[in-house]
């Protein structure tokens, strides 16, 4: 499968493993959004810290705008291969275009690393 017109960049599976992570133990600890709309919501008013965003989504247009708008917030993101797993990793039983991390709680230490890989790996 060809990567989505949104895509900007490939996360190595390392990075990915560990936002996943991160994501698991915000969900537990922390705050997440979950859902296109409510991501959306966050990354506007400036709240999320951390965007995740699956390459799977079909039509591409649902999550387009996410990238741009996270990069004009200067809100850091990761894109995770299915659905399936933002959405297992955000504690749904189904998958979701996308998440954010709002509070980190435990993960802060992991979140802060993967940003810092992400801006490395943007640079």
């Amino acid at each position: 499968m060809a990567k989505a017109i949104y895509v900007k960049f490939d996360t190595p599976e390392d990075i990915a493993d560990k936002a996943e992570e991160a994501l698991e133990i915000a969900r537990n600890t922390g705050k997440v959004a979950k859902g296109t709309n409510e991501v959306t919501k966050f990354i506007e008013r400036g709240n999320a810290e951390l965007v995740f965003i699956a390459e799977d989504v079909d039509p591409a247009e649902i999550v387009a705008h996410i990238p741009v708008l996270a990069e004009e917030k200067e809100i850091p993101y990761v894109y995770l291969a299915t659905k399936a797993e933002v959405g297992g990793a955000a504690g749904l039983n189904v998958g979701t275009a996308s998440a954010a991390i709002v509070d980190a709680g435990d993960s802060e230490e992991l979140v802060a690393e993967i940003v810092e890989k992400i801006k490395e790996l943007k640079d």
